[in-house]
């Protein structure tokens, strides 16, 4: 069975509403807090700003998704849903970073690997990774978007809710979904460690996606399926015990 058929067959119609659902949630909580009365003794403000990392994350795991076809059946759909959701996150191009991700799970851990480096160094390999991912154009854009943005809401909240969240969730994204999973040498297919067992820490530490050797085995399992498959090897190798 080829990846494409895989992946088909792992695409259920609730991919749809959970990229709907976590685009709605993101733009609606980024309109609350973008008129919120800051108030660093509220801790309704923290919260916000942590839900709002969270959910700048869920953006770039629905276009992640959307590279793997795992988001809806209809293609033309599936990419446009990919698309609107990388532009969300700080105006990335979904085009442009497609063919860098489907090459990651190509050359995974080697030199052809745009998400790997070889020293293995946390901000070494943070900033090769924002240079692979960021470009001129989008920190034009983003400055454009700000200016413009600034009639409108106050300097504090567009700093604190739309701007900080992003940068975090950057090292979210980077921290457990390819540090941690690609870091050292590992005896397996997949050149990938795997979080142990905890649904509750995998799912709000980055979407399951520390489940990582789990995703690479699995490339079209949408995000909220991985968890599954991390049962079923979790069950398989407790058997072979």
């Amino acid at each position: 069975m080829s990846q494409n058929e895989k992946t088909k067959n792992n695409v259920d119609p609730i991919g749809t509403l959970f990229a709907f659902g976590i685009i709605s949630l993101w733009g609606l909580m980024l309109y609350l807090l973008l008129n919120l009365e800051m108030d660093f003794a509220n801790p309704l403000m923290y919260l916000g700003f942590l839900l709002q990392t969270h959910l700048y994350t869920g953006l770039f795991i629905t276009a992640h998704d959307a590279m793997h076809g795992s988001v809806s059946k209809n293609s033309k759909l599936n990419h446009a849903i990919g698309w609107l959701a990388a532009l969300l996150f700080s105006f990335n191009f979904y085009n442009r970073i497609f063919p860098k991700h489907h090459q990651h799970h190509q050359f995974v851990a080697t030199g052809n690997d745009p998400d790997f480096h070889s020293s293995g160094q946390f901000w070494k390999w943070y900033w090769n990774f924002i240079k692979t991912y960021i470009s001129i154009g989008q920190l034009i854009l983003m400055a454009i978007a700000f200016q413009l943005l600034i009639i409108f809401f106050p300097i504090e909240n567009l700093v604190a809710f739309w701007i900080l969240p992003a940068i975090l969730a950057t090292f979210q994204l980077f921290y457990f979904g390819t540090y941690l999973p690609h870091r050292g040498s590992h005896n397996n297919k997949h050149q990938s460690r795997t979080l142990a067992k905890n649904h509750f820490w995998a799912f709000l530490s980055c979407y399951f996606f520390g489940y990582h050797y789990e995703h690479h085995d699995s490339p079209g399992t949408p995000w909220w399926g991985l968890w599954r498959v991390k049962e079923k090897k979790y069950l398989g190798e407790s058997g072979e015990n």
